[in-house]
């Protein structure tokens, strides 16, 4: 292409953005550099390193030279293991070929967008939501419709979804336990939901990333409710279960004609995951339920030691039902979140996530990760009591 206007990017990325989080970072990592020590709850990483089993699994394939190219749906070792714990852990009716491993949840769900969105689809996206899931519809020439979480919850996520939806609602964003919420949706929520997407034949993505992460209730799969497995694409990591962050390891599972669509997705956009990759996230998926378990009412002790500290700061904020964030109404120190995230961290050193990032229902909030040493959280909350007093 020649000519004026060819030194250019194409048009659909003109609206997609760079996430604030990014910028966040950047900013702790300059007050680093400068000596200054920075209570960092900011980030969304597990408090605990990769397993050493999981990394003997990739030693183990790069001394047997499994380092060739892999089916780009995945090897089958790793796609049986993940099959038996669909059917096992999340009770849905899957096989072999139902499952495809992609380069992280991101990637799952950004194959997933593609795969179902047209140009002027609209996406029901309850709100707050993890910041990225509205760039991902962006990026598909699609609309996001929020609906927000709480409000849906008083008043009813079916009658929320009716009113909101337009004729050119083709899918809905379910991600439960929520980022940054912690939301984690009950059954019948998700039968709710569930009966919307049939009512009005539409396709429902799935994000199921903090799935071991749920300290009351049940994490319920919305593809197991009767009539969903063939109209739902759930996307699941292994980054926050295993530790595996940079590893960037995750799957999908679908049926078809979705399957097929991520297929192609997949292949032409990373050809698959690295072949010895693939072989940690084997000794991953045989993690024994017992040590997830252990691991879960770690994050437990963290989130009942942050979120009391933050309601006697008078930071009020219920306790998260799943994942591993605490939403904390920050409006006694601002009612703009950017405001009272800047503070908090030019003040007190205290790196936090402004809630309007999240969607507008995120204004007046901040999210606090707690995945990190109990130690930490101790010296974070007396950084702000000494801010706030």
């Amino acid at each position: 292409m020649t000519g004026k206007g060819a030194m250019r990017t194409a048009k659909r990325l003109d609206e997609v953005g760079f996430s604030d989080i990014v910028q966040i970072r950047n900013k702790v990592l300059e007050l680093r550099a400068t000596g200054k020590p920075v209570h960092a709850f900011h980030g969304g990483e597990p408090f605990f390193d990769t397993p050493e089993r999981i990394k003997q699994g990739m030693m183990r394939a790069l001394t047997d030279n499994l380092t060739r190219y892999a089916p780009s749906s995945g090897i089958a070792p790793l796609r049986e293991l993940i099959t038996d714990k669909l059917r096992k852990k999340n009770g849905l009716d899957v096989a072999v070929e139902d499952v495809i491993v992609t380069s992280g949840g991101a990637h799952a769900l950004y194959a997933a967008f593609q795969a179902v969105l047209d140009p002027g689809d609209d996406v029901l996206l309850f709100s707050p939501y993890w910041t990225p899931i509205r760039d991902m519809i962006t990026a598909a020439e699609a609309r996001a419709l929020l609906v927000p979480t709480s409000s849906a919850r008083q008043s009813g996520i079916y009658a929320m979804l009716e009113k909101l939806a337009t004729p050119n609602t083709r899918a809905i964003y379910y991600n439960t336990p929520q980022n940054p919420s912690g939301v984690v949706f009950s059954r019948a929520e998700a039968e709710q939901v569930a009966r919307f997407a049939m009512e009005r034949d539409l396709i429902v993505i799935a994000d199921e990333a903090y799935e071991d992460l749920v300290y009351e209730g049940e994490h319920v799969s919305i593809a197991l409710l009767p009539g969903m497995a063939q109209r739902t694409i759930t996307t699941y990591t292994l980054s926050k279960s295993y530790g595996m962050t940079g590893w960037r390891v995750g799957y999908a599972v679908a049926k078809e004609p979705f399957m097929t669509a991520l297929r192609k997705l997949v292949l032409y956009s990373t050809n698959g995951v690295s072949t010895p990759t693939q072989w940690a996230a084997v000794e991953a998926m045989r993690t024994p339920q017992a040590e997830l378990d252990r691991r879960r009412e770690e994050y437990r002790k963290r989130r009942d030691l942050l979120v009391t500290g933050l309601n006697e700061l008078g930071l009020t904020c219920a306790p998260p039902e799943g994942a591993f964030y605490a939403f904390a109404n920050v409006s006694k120190i601002s009612k703009d979140s950017r405001k009272a995230a800047g503070l908090l961290l030019e003040k007190a050193h205290v790196a936090t996530i402004p809630g309007i990032v999240f969607g507008a229902q995120g204004e007046g909030h901040v999210r606090f990760g707690y995945a990190v040493p109990e130690s930490a959280i101790e010296d974070g909350l007396e950084a702000l009591r000494g801010f706030l007093r």
